[in-house]
């Protein structure tokens, strides 16, 4: 809910999102795929509409859109059709797009997106359906010309269209996280939004709370989350300004300047009656069968909210702490082989605080980790038998992150074991005492805060290694006095 100048006023998002199937060839022609290739090396005459030229279905992109349907729970379509949508743009060489319309291949289904506080709502997907992409127009790379390049034109695109159930900037971009995960953890598009590979298409209108729907603007190709946030936050607080002057919201498409953090007007939004739809004469209706769909949904992984409640379930983590876990598969993955016969606890708080930190700070992710489950889980061996320390064991991680190394031997080449023997804790306490006679004096005077200060002084004399709880147990005693 946002508050304008005068009243409340709520915002209503719907989100089309485009992901690129992950395919080793294109939707309707044997042409590659690989993202970086020179411009126009990856062109079959399918693709750049050469007269005579067929096109033929991917079975695997046709796959790859049932399981990403199947993940969202949506109905399964046995008919659907391929349609051709009109309209002239320079690097869409036939002057249509092939895409499906009345009849998609995946129909309604939902999301469940995770809010602070542990709160879920659950979004509804109106369909999802398969087209192919265009080309990409460059106008940076001569002074007075503009270039071509058509390696992405036929490329295959699951666009999926969600309901306008989303509220807020924050369920956006929640939603557009979860749709990541699921499609990353299904394997149907890498999620690579940097590459293009991932973006949407942002519905946003505005109206006051309870009334019907305002005149939606649409933002095009949005690539990141944290552009998502700001295009929606800039374009609902637009509309609000030109209502309350008085004004109206014309239905449009615009473009969100990344540089300047706002919208600006692209044309008027087309109808779908503009682009004059109609079956494809070249492509028959794609027809699949009830075993199809059933071998896709055996070869299903367990997917996110499943995951997330097995490691609740079994690992009695929070529901916070499985959802951090759970968002990748790689780092659920992770975790599990970590925590295996181990303090899962213990294993959450290392992988999120410690690895995590570590690896963002080296601009690293969980793939290029020096440090492996396998010795991550050596080094929670060590801290869980009193080996080592807590902070022993953080300096102990951070050399293994540099050099690669077992925590085993870098405790043992540099003597960091700790100290369990009353016999060797006892003189340093002794000595602490001697050398703060006037503060044991103050602490048996009353002032029991002193206490930390005491067990650091402790920690600080014994290099970190005597066992933290022996030193409280017998400073207590020798404190009392």
């Amino acid at each position: 809910m946002l508050e304008g100048r005068t009243g409340p006023w709520e915002i209503v998002i719907g989100l089309e999102i485009h992901a690129q199937v992950t395919s080793n060839s294109k939707l309707f022609s044997g042409a590659a795929t690989q993202f970086g290739a020179a411009p126009n090396t990856q062109v079959s005459l399918v693709d750049a509409a050469m007269p005579g030229m067929l096109p033929v279905i991917n079975e695997i992109c046709v796959a790859q859109a049932v399981r990403t349907g199947l993940a969202l729970g949506a109905k399964i379509n046995l008919h659907s059709v391929f349609a051709r949508k009109n309209y002239f743009y320079p690097d869409l060489p036939a002057g249509y797009q092939i895409s499906q319309y009345e009849e998609p291949i995946v129909g309604e289904g939902e999301a469940i997106i995770d809010l602070p506080g542990d709160v879920t709502k659950t979004v509804g997907i109106e369909r999802l359906h398969l087209e192919q992409d265009a080309g990409k127009s460059m106008h940076d790379q001569h002074p007075t010309r503009s270039y071509i390049d058509l390696n992405r034109a036929g490329v295959a695109l699951m666009e999926i269209v969600s309901r306008p159930d989303m509220r807020s900037a924050e369920e956006a971009a929640a939603y557009v996280t979860k749709m990541r995960s699921i499609l990353r953890y299904v394997g149907s598009c890498d999620g690579n939004m940097q590459e293009g590979s991932m973006r949407c298409d942002v519905n946003v209108s505005v109206r006051r709370p309870g009334a019907e729907l305002g005149t939606r603007c649409e933002i095009k190709n949005v690539n990141s989350i944290r552009f998502l946030r700001q295009a929606i936050e800039y374009e609902a607080r637009r509309q609000i300004e030109v209502i309350e002057d008085g004004g109206t919201i014309p239905q449009q498409t615009r473009l969100f300047d990344a540089g300047k953090g706002e919208t600006r007007s692209m044309r008027s939004k087309e109808e779908a009656h503009d682009y004059r739809y109609f079956p494809d004469p070249d492509l028959l209706p794609l027809t699949l069968t009830p075993e199809f769909i059933e071998a896709q949904r055996l070869a299903l992984p367990e997917l996110p909210d499943a995951r997330k409640a097995r490691l609740v379930a079994e690992y009695g983590l929070s529901t916070y702490d499985a959802g951090v876990l759970v968002a990748e598969r790689e780092t659920a993955g992770f975790f599990e082989e970590v925590a295996r016969g181990r303090d899962a606890k213990l294993v959450a708080n290392w992988v999120m605080s410690e690895l995590f930190g570590r690896l963002n700070k080296a601009g690293k992710d969980l793939m290029e980790s020096p440090v492996s489950a396998k010795s991550l889980g050596g080094l929670i061996d060590l801290i869980a038998d009193n080996t080592i320390s807590g902070p022993i064991a953080k300096k102990v991680f951070d050399e293994m992150f540099e050099t690669g190394r077992e925590a085993a031997d870098i405790v043992e080449e540099k003597g960091l074991r700790q100290v369990t023997d009353t016999g060797a804790i006892e003189p340093i306490i002794d000595q602490v005492m001697a050398e703060n006679a006037d503060k044991v004096a103050e602490y048996r005077s009353g002032k029991d805060k002193l206490f930390g200060f005491f067990v650091g002084q402790v920690m600080r004399a014994s290099q970190g290694k005597a066992n933290p709880a022996m030193v409280n147990d017998l400073l207590r005693k020798k404190l009392a006095g």
